[in-house]
């Protein structure tokens, strides 16, 4: 009897048991698996489908889907129809963190036609969309910054029985206003009126901002007259923004008359800090700083307190017209108004003298913060330090500064990219001890070597022949 005959007389033999499962008939439990197996059956009704699971929703499940659709070549528009149609369940709504990852996982920037297609399926497959569907859709457009695709979805939606509200139009006039495209916007803003639509104090900031951005102050103040012509009350935020356009193009003197005049207005006009500091900027920029003081007795009056931003604009003035004693003065005056603590004034005059190139009076200032106790911000210590480390002569004494602030305890505050830069610049200098020493306190922070760095280093510490070293260094970041 051949072996064949045999085993199939055996096989016809043996009764067969039913198994107690298999995996062709287990219930998919894992939402994610639940829709994925969904989306590949290319339903020309997906959202029906998708509705019909009930599956939990949450951004987990959004994104591992959308990576699985983004890879897969068949899938691209499914896994757009997904993304849209989970961002208008109840349960569930996209963050920005979504849209971002929704633009990149599809490379809607490389391929804005992705949103003419989506749409365009919708028409072939006769799928039921609603306003809340193109919102999502104009979204997507709003984080690739496509204004004209933007522009075409808006279009597109009547051919679906849609009607756009302001929202929408907003978020297309914000497209075409970041573009610096201002007469598209407009036109848009005027087409509002002509369906019926009101543009709203959105509207009316981002486009005044929209012409400010160009300088083109004379049209953005023309909109105050037409915002007034329709009922609307410019708000701070509208006066804020056109007084910050009025002082980049220079005319403080205009810049004055318009805080002026919300001054007297107050309630809901009342300027704010951000206000306040635009037109200090605009002062301390002509080199006009001493003269911007009159604006702090300004915010007193208003009781209004300046803020971390309005002092280092000031600070920054100041320096930028060697005027280094007057900048103390300053730091004196507000110190002692408690609106500012001395730390972060003297934080602040740190990081200006490095980024005009004054690194010795720099230097000096941060090191006298050290001597009177007082805490430089993580700004302060990173860019003192950084500059020290990128010089080879100064590895050492960079090393020697980083245990000073360590002792003081204000390491926390110390970049990880210092730590990196400075355990490479101690290894190519041969300075194994202090290496050792930093690698030990990096372990006892938790702190790993960014970048390239590592590879660098642990081939400095191999020649060298500190191998355990290397092991530390290897156990800190995982290798």
């Amino acid at each position: 009897m051949s072996i064949p005959f045999v085993s199939r007389s055996l096989s016809l033999s043996v009764p067969t048991k039913n198994p107690s499962f298999s995996f062709a008939t287990l219930a998919v439990t894992n939402p994610v698996e639940k829709y994925w197996t969904h989306l590949q059956s290319n339903d020309p009704n997906i959202e029906k489908a998708l509705t019909r699971i009930g599956a939990k929703l949450d951004s987990p499940c959004v994104k591992e889907l959308i990576t699985r659709c983004s890879s897969t070549d068949n899938h691209p528009t499914s896994g757009l129809r997904f993304f849209i149609w989970a961002g208008i369940q109840r349960e569930y709504r996209h963050n920005s963190y979504m849209y971002n990852i929704a633009c990149k996982a599809f490379k809607i920037n490389q391929n804005p036609n992705a949103i003419k297609d989506v749409i365009e399926s919708y028409t072939i497959n006769h799928s039921v969309v609603n306003l809340k569907t193109f919102k999502v859709v104009l979204n997507l457009c709003k984080e690739a910054k496509l204004a004209n695709e933007g522009l075409w979805v808006l279009k597109k939606m009547k051919d679906f029985n849609c009607k756009p509200d302001t929202t929408a139009y907003n978020l297309v006039i914000r497209l075409f206003c970041e573009k610096s495209k201002m007469d598209e916007a407009l036109m848009l803003m005027e087409e509002m009126s002509l369906i019926n639509l009101h543009p709203d104090m959105v509207t009316f900031v981002t486009m005044v901002k929209g012409f400010c951005e160009l300088g083109r102050i004379q049209d953005a103040s023309k909109l105050f007259k037409i915002v007034n012509q329709q009922g609307l009350s410019p708000n701070v935020v509208a006066y804020s923004t056109l007084l910050d356009g009025v002082c980049k193009v220079g005319d403080l003197e205009k810049g004055l008359e318009l805080l002026l005049e919300m001054e007297n207005k107050q309630g809901v006009f009342t300027p704010t800090v951000v206000t306040y500091t635009s037109i200090i900027r605009g002062f301390c920029e002509q080199k006009r700083s001493i003269e911007a003081f009159t604006i702090l007795d300004k915010m007193k009056k208003c009781g209004c307190t300046p803020n971390r931003v309005t002092i280092s604009t000031f600070i920054n003035g100041l320096v930028m017209e060697n005027k280094l004693d007057e900048v103390y003065k300053f730091i004196d005056r507000v110190v002692n108004k408690g609106s500012v603590s001395k730390s972060e004034c003297y934080s602040s005059l740190v990081v200006t003298l490095f980024k005009v190139g004054k690194f010795e009076d720099g230097e000096r200032v941060f090191r006298r913060m050290l001597v009177g106790g007082l805490k430089p911000d993580g700004v302060a210590c990173s860019v003192v330090l950084k500059k020290m480390c990128l010089n080879e002569e100064r590895v050492l004494d960079s090393f020697e500064l980083c245990n000073e602030i360590e002792k003081l305890g204000f390491v926390i505050s110390i970049d990880s990219e210092i730590y990196s830069i400075l355990m490479d610049g101690l290894c190519k200098k041969g300075c194994l001890i202090e290496a050792s020493k930093l690698a030990m306190l990096m372990g006892e922070k938790g702190i790993k070597l960014k970048g390239g760095f590592l590879k660098s280093v642990v081939e400095y510490l191999k020649n060298a022949g500190e191998m355990e070293l290397v092991s530390r260094i290897f156990e800190v970041n995982g290798g």
